[in-house]
C-alpha cells in the first residue's frame, strides 16, 4: 500500500517538474522585460518548495507510523531461544542448529576476522532474514520458523577464496 502510493506521489511529482521544464523551455525563446518575470517566479518558487516540504513530512509521517518502533518482537511472556553466532574465516560457530517450528529464536552474530553476511536461508534457496556479522560488534537478527525443514546458513558478504565453503545447516522440527 505505502509502496503504490509512494509510486503514484512520485509520478505526479515528475509530471510536474517535466511540465515546468516544458513551460520554461517553450517561452525561452520570448523577449521580455526580467524584471516582472523573475519577482513573479521567486513566489512560485517559494510556494512550490513550501508546498513540496509540507507534502513531503506529511508522507513521512504518515509512513513512519507503520514502521513497529514500539512493538515488542515477539508476543508477552515470549522469550526467544538465544542463538550466539561466530563467523570465522570460512565458518560458522553456533551454540544451537536445531529448533522447534513457532520457536521464536534471537541470533546474535558477530566476526572474529573480516565482515560477513549472515544469511538465512530456507530449502528453496529463498532469503528468509540476513545481517552483518562484524568484528567487534554484535548484530541481532529475530526469526521464528514457521515450516519445518533444513536451513541454511550463508554468508553474503565475500571474505577470501574459501567463501563458497562458508555454510551451516539448520534443522527445524515439529
Amino acid at each position: 500500500m505505502v509502496q503504490t502510493v509512494a509510486w503514484i506521489v512520485s509520478l505526479i511529482f515528475m509530471m510536474v517538474i517535466a511540465g515546468v521544464f516544458a513551460f520554461v523551455f517553450l517561452r525561452s525563446k520570448e523577449r521580455r522585460d526580467y524584471e516582472p518575470i523573475k519577482k513573479k517566479w521567486y513566489k512560485a518558487r517559494n510556494f512550490y518548495a513550501v508546498t513540496l516540504i509540507i507534502i513531503m513530512l506529511v508522507a513521512t509521517i504518515y509512513t513512519l507510523r507503520e514502521l513497529p518502533y514500539d512493538q515488542p518482537v515477539y508476543g508477552e511472556g515470549l522469550e526467544p531461544t538465544i542463538v550466539d553466532v561466530e563467523s570465522v574465516q570460512f565458518g560458522w560457530k553456533m551454540s544451537e542448529t536445531e529448533f522447534k517450528v513457532g520457536e521464536p529464536i534471537e541470533f546474535r552474530v558477530t566476526a572474529t576476522d573480516v565482515t560477513h553476511g549472515f544469511g538465512i536461508y530456507d530449502e528453496d534457496m529463498m532469503l528468509l532474514a540476513q545481517t552483518q556479522a562484524m568484528p567487534e560488534y554484535t548484530n541481532e537478527v529475530y526469526i521464528t520458523f514457521t515450516e519445518p525443514g533444513t536451513y541454511e546458513i550463508l554468508c553474503l558478504e565475500y571474505c577470501g577464496l574459501g567463501h563458497h565453503l562458508m555454510t551451516e545447516t539448520i534443522e527445524v522440527t515439529e
